[in-house]
């Protein structure tokens, strides 16, 4: 079984974007989509610096638009599960036919922009645990009042919470965590202090049609499988202040039978939690339009 996830934000590097712009017919599909959200995708996707990226509400339909371009790009497959993690959900969903390309951008310029604004309301971060026991960490993050934002599975749990919370677990560490890193991202992602985005979320998502998921839609609220459109999309608006279940994801891939994982540009994020926590599975992660033949290769072994 082969599954296509698409990564969250993050994975986004200045001029990600310049190669896949060079295949037949994608420049015109980025400039379509970018006057259809009111953004330059091609701009920041080639030209503008680490800072600029870095602002929620470019960095998510950035990533959202390169999954779909390199997606494209591999032709036509048709997975037997589709993931994705935090944003890369709404590129999943596109995936599996819930939405069509132009209204996941129009869903994820929506939410990039609802959750710099809740971000600008306090000072709030995240920070990713290196090491430990996830049980003894999570319960230590509680006590400090932070979030388990992201956990990731493979060892990885990212906390969040405000810059003042953050500090403490600097200084206070959770039993066998080696090192504590602080993330360059503009706030605490995936918890309370993204409410408001929820609510902005909410009102767009009414506007939408979803379709029933074509392929199993496994959930980062719980890592189960959605079977209706319906339901894939309000998991997409709580799950922006809600954590994120990685883990679980993985787990569920397990059980599906997983045998290959391709994971769409900017790969990189997630085969590498897929090796550590999925052996045996192969891994392929498309950086630049030079990694799809191999991904085509995965992708012609599984149909036969």
């Amino acid at each position: 079984m082969l599954v296509l996830v698409a990564p969250g934000q993050g994975a986004q590097t200045p001029g990600f974007l310049t190669p896949w712009l060079e295949l037949p017919g994608a420049a015109d599909r980025v400039a379509a989509w970018s006057d259809a959200i009111g953004l330059d995708l091609a701009h920041y996707g080639t030209q503008a610096d680490a800072d600029a990226i870095r602002d929620t509400a470019v960095a998510q339909p950035l990533l959202v638009a390169a999954g779909l371009l390199s997606a494209a790009a591999l032709g036509d497959v048709l997975p037997d599960a589709v993931a994705g993690h935090s944003v890369g959900e709404i590129t999943a969903a596109a995936f599996a036919g819930v939405l069509d390309d132009t209204a996941a951008l129009r869903l994820v310029r929506t939410r990039g922009k609802a959750m710099a604004e809740a971000a600008a309301v306090t000072a709030t971060g995240m920070s990713a645990l290196l090491g430990g026991d996830p049980e003894v960490s999570v319960a230590h993050l509680e006590k400090l009042g932070l979030t388990p934002a992201n956990v990731n599975g493979a060892g990885q749990i990212v906390a969040a919470g405000t810059l003042e919370q953050l500090a403490a677990l600097t200084e206070d560490k959770p039993e066998g965590v080696r090192k504590v890193v602080p993330l360059k991202v503009a706030g605490a992602f995936h918890t309370h202090h993204m409410a408001s985005a929820v609510e902005t979320l909410a009102t767009a998502a009414k506007e939408l049609a979803p379709a029933d998921p074509k392929v199993p839609y496994v959930s980062n609220k719980d890592g189960r499988t959605v079977a209706t459109g319906a339901e894939v999309l309000d998991r997409l608006v709580g799950q922006v202040a809600n954590p994120v279940r990685w883990d679980l994801c993985m787990e569920t891939f397990k059980e599906l039978g997983v045998t290959a994982l391709i994971e769409v540009c900017p790969g990189g994020t997630l085969t590498g939690l897929a090796k550590r926590a999925l052996p045996g599975v192969k891994t392929l992660a498309l950086k630049t339009p030079d990694d799809l033949d191999a991904a085509r290769e995965v992708i012609a072994e599984h149909r036969a």
